[in-house]
């Protein structure tokens, strides 16, 4: 970890996954003021952001895939230029056509990104893989974080319009990647002839991929219900912009921050427990929000960022776990753990922001919140089912 310093390629590549987040996660607080503006529902607003998910997660195992047999660094340095041009267009769109068009291509930008990021960042770790992999996720959630609070910042004090400016850090990050991340000799690189079928074959029939990708998909069906449809709850009881969006900012830090502390729990607590932990937590915390929000704000406000911790703890976990069963899929299963969960989870947010609409956002997220725990029983199977090679 010494050895990190401003000229080590994984300083870079952690300060362009922080750059590349802040875009990812800038939309969800003012989501519901530019919902007002177009003149559109919760519901067809839940719809444009699940597209923003999918184009942005959903496709990461087949930029994954290209990754892993290109040697080039072209979707790092690409990805976070459609990332920080389109999504800081988006919300100055005067049209919902242009809006959702700036949204999809931003979203492929971050879908560029990260599966190669990832791959790279254990290509060049030399020792503590699972350390290293904790902080690069977490300076990915601390991007994710600052995010909200940069776009609602903006919204509530500049207006909706001056939102393209923030897209000057993301190309000046994009270009010091280029210049600062060395370039990989095709001798120095461990590509192989990878096949598209082959390579999805041995990860989608691997029982224990099956498994972590589940797991994956169960965590991030919290952090992203709580991200889109929280928003449109607080303003609809008056909370201004930038409030939102400082609330989303601790919620998405304390999951950087649990990113962060991964390792050192895991060594304390073991495995297993962290992945208990991090699925059967958030349904007790969700009630406590539940009964909390409207007459003791700033309980909820507590009990909502310790649901970020807790539900980010076991992502560095996961994703180690899951690169060491087919280390020649780096990228791939990057991607699969990182992206595809969240695009998965982002078909069904399509239907769960029509059902909020009807139902109410409260009943929606605790029967979320108890899905994690009914399926907990699988982790039991990640240490006692033997790997398929």
């Amino acid at each position: 970890m010494k050895n990190l310093t401003p000229k080590h390629p994984i300083f870079w590549l952690n300060q362009a996954h922080l750059v590349n987040d802040i875009y990812t996660g800038m939309l969800n607080p003012i989501m519901p003021f530019i919902a007002g503006k177009l003149g559109i529902t919760m519901g067809f607003a839940t719809v444009i952001m699940s597209l923003s998910h999918i184009f942005s997660s959903l496709l990461q195992p087949l930029f994954g895939f290209f990754a892993d047999n290109i040697v080039k660094r072209v979707f790092i340095f690409w990805g976070l230029i459609f990332t920080s041009v389109f999504i800081s267009l988006a919300p100055a769109s005067h049209e919902v056509w242009v809006l959702i068009l700036c949204i999809i291509l931003g979203s492929l930008g971050s879908s560029f990104f990260h599966p190669q990021a990832l791959g790279l960042v254990v290509k060049f770790a030399q020792s503590d893989k699972a350390k290293i992999m904790g902080i690069f996720i977490a300076m990915g959630s601390i991007g994710f974080s600052l995010g909200p609070v940069i776009s609602a910042y903006v919204t509530q004090f500049w207006g909706l319009a001056h939102m393209p400016y923030i897209s000057v850090l993301g190309i000046f990050t994009a270009f010091l990647m280029f210049y600062l991340v060395p370039k990989i000799s095709p001798l120095a690189s461990d590509k192989s002839d990878l096949k598209f079928s082959k390579a999805f074959y041995d990860i989608l029939s691997n029982r224990k991929l099956q498994i972590l990708i589940s797991i994956a998909i169960l965590k991030t069906l919290i952090t992203t219900s709580c991200s889109i449809l929280l928003p449109f709850l607080w303003k609809s009881m008056g909370y201004e912009p930038f409030y939102i969006g400082c609330i989303l900012f601790g919620f998405i830090f304390a999951g950087g921050i649990g990113s962060a502390l991964s390792r050192t729990f895991e060594k304390k607590a073991g495995t297993a427990n962290i992945f208990y932990i991090s699925m059967i937590s958030t349904f007790p915390l969700m009630i406590i929000f539940a009964l909390t929000y409207k007459t003791f704000p700033f309980i909820s406000t507590l009990t909502f960022i310790l649901v970020g911790f807790i539900t980010m703890l076991a992502q560095p976990v996961t994703m180690v776990m899951a690169q060491s069963v087919l280390p020649q899929y780096k990228s791939i299963i990057g991607g699969f753990i990182n992206g595809f969960s969240w695009g998965i989870v982002a078909i069904f947010m399509s239907a769960i922001g029509f059902i909020a609409q009807a139902k109410g956002i409260i009943p929606v997220l605790l029967t979320v919140s108890i899905v994690p725990v009914v399926f907990s029983r699988l982790v039991k199977f990640l240490f006692i089912t033997p790997v398929k090679e």
